[in-house]
């Protein structure tokens, strides 16, 4: 019987190399201590400036990562000689099987299927081995530079919009689905002011450059300038957001969500009528902006148009044509007389009102679908946003084509740029917060475990420089606004 002694002595071989290997592993294991000792007394005798637990902490994940790649090397061994063993014991079949030969096509797709299923085993092990060290890496070091410090809970609908303003005191404001914008002391996560003049859904909240107004947009087609007088209530100590433990990312469901019957909001001044109200839309007015100056405003509606209006006395100045479909954004530059707006059809346009006898317009191509949002940065840039998954960075003097592309896994939302930093935080549509520099270089992602972070889609982002307890602010239609530290120079640094 020839295929059966055949077969039996490439068994006893495989059987033998594989408790080879085995053996093999087990020295390996045995030595891994005296190399974490080899290792650590190396680092312990270079100069380095990281703190001793920093240290630590990063000997032990690079010793994870050689020990998993160590036992993928030899397993990959193993598999490849177990590939080998199969391919000689099919040859030996092909000789004979029940009296028929088999055809080199029949045994070399058999051959072919058996290595393709080890070849699959072997990447499968790969991946899921490494995603976790790096997943786990990446855990660590986001969390000592991006850190949740501060949840602004009061809302009883989605939060649209999110503003800081500009002025003294320094207050955050909100636009939310309930009919009302919410200002909050940054420190303290206090209601301060609640206004409820509209009677629609609030789309969009801005400050005034200089005094204690603020302009909101909403569904009712109108907007509101309003006047607030706050006082900030005494800071008090935070929690320890790193007191949080864990690193899987945990999916919440909406009865987890804040419900907002016993928020602050119900027992803080209210007003309750503008000073002016804009009127001249016939559509839902989705943004509304401050020139430079604060003497005009710029709105953005649904019926396709933008409409700049005098504050002072409520008149339409220009009513800006042109976009085929319902507008999505505006924004006004913050030192010159210039104002960008996005829309459905796919592209933003840039209105110039800086010689006061005529206005121009340019319009940006690029994006395939809805132009979410555009806004101005340092220099002659802008940066767009838009339901294609891209972000894209343009020269003002060069509307042909981007000057740097990111591209994203979902949908971008009203975006913002870190002026002075030249960073650019994505308030995404699967719920992530993800920083960019001006170059298209992903910085970090902003942490989503162990119920930190939103838990429905992310709607806005605003920065706030100088504030030394929070300077990121996101909202989303899980109905809070969060308030994010960015260690700037250390995610700079790690770039």
């Amino acid at each position: 019987m020839p295929i059966e002694s055949g077969s039996c002595a490439s068994a006893r071989q495989a059987k033998q190399k594989r408790k080879s290997h085995s053996l093999s592993i087990r020295r390996t294991n045995s030595s891994e201590q005296e190399r974490a000792g080899l290792q650590r007394d190396m680092l312990e005798g270079q100069d380095s400036k990281l703190p001793s637990a920093v240290r630590n902490t990063l000997l032990e994940l690079f010793g994870q990562i050689e020990r998993e790649f160590e036992n993928l090397y030899i397993e990959n061994l193993e598999l490849r000689r177990e590939i080998d063993t199969l391919n000689e014991r099919l040859a030996g079949e092909g000789q004979t099987v029940d009296g028929a030969e088999l055809s080199k096509g029949q045994l070399k797709a058999k051959a072919s299927h058996s290595t393709s299923q080890l070849s699959q085993k072997l990447k499968t092990t790969y991946k899921a081995s490494t995603s976790k060290i790096v997943s786990s890496f990446k855990t660590t070091t986001s969390r000592a530079i991006c850190q949740l410090v501060k949840e602004y809970v009061g809302h009883r609908d989605g939060i649209w919009d999110v503003s800081v303003a500009k002025t003294q005191p320094v207050v955050l404001g909100t636009a939310s689905a309930d009919h009302t914008a919410l200002l909050w002391s940054i420190e303290t996560g206090k209601c301060l002011v609640k206004y409820v003049g509209h009677v629609g859904s609030v789309n969009s909240v801005k400050f005034h450059p200089t005094e204690q107004v603020a302009l909101t947009a909403s569904g009712d087609q109108t907007a509101h300038i309003w006047r607030y007088i706050v006082q900030l209530p005494t800071p008090q100590p935070t929690a320890d957001s790193n007191q949080v433990s864990g690193e899987d990312e945990v999916e919440i469901s909406d009865k987890d969500e804040p419900d907002g019957d016993g928020d602050g909001s119900s027992d803080c001044p209210t007003v309750r009528a503008p000073l002016t109200s804009l009127k001249s839309h016939q559509g839902v007015v989705i943004a509304a902006d401050w020139l430079v100056g604060g003497k005009q405003a710029v709105t953005a509606s649904w019926d396709r148009t933008a409409n700049l209006y005098d504050v002072e006395t409520s008149e339409l100045v220009h009513s800006l044509t042109g976009h085929d479909q319902e507008l999505t954004h505006c924004c006004t530059h913050p030192t010159q007389r210039l104002v960008v707006t996005s829309s459905r059809d796919t592209t933003f346009r840039l209105w110039d009102f800086r010689d006061p006898s005529i206005h121009s317009v340019n319009v940006f191509q690029g994006h395939t679908d809805t132009v979410t949002s555009a806004v101005f940065t340092v220099g002659d840039n802008v940066v767009s946003g838009s339901d294609d998954r891209t972000v894209k960075v343009w020269d003002l003097k060069n509307m042909r084509s981007p000057i740097a592309t990111i591209r994203t896994d979902s949908a971008v939302n009203r975006i913002n740029v870190c002026v002075g930093q030249r960073i650019i935080a994505l308030p995404h549509d699967n719920r992530q917060v993800r920083l960019f520099d001006m170059s298209g270089v992903r910085l970090a992602r902003l942490p989503r475990s162990n119920r930190q972070g939103h838990r429905r889609m992310v709607c806005c982002s605003a920065w706030c420089e100088d504030h030394p307890i929070c300077n990121l602010f996101t909202c989303g239609f899980d109905r809070q606004a969060i308030g994010w530290n960015i260690n700037i120079p250390a995610l700079l640094q790690e770039k």
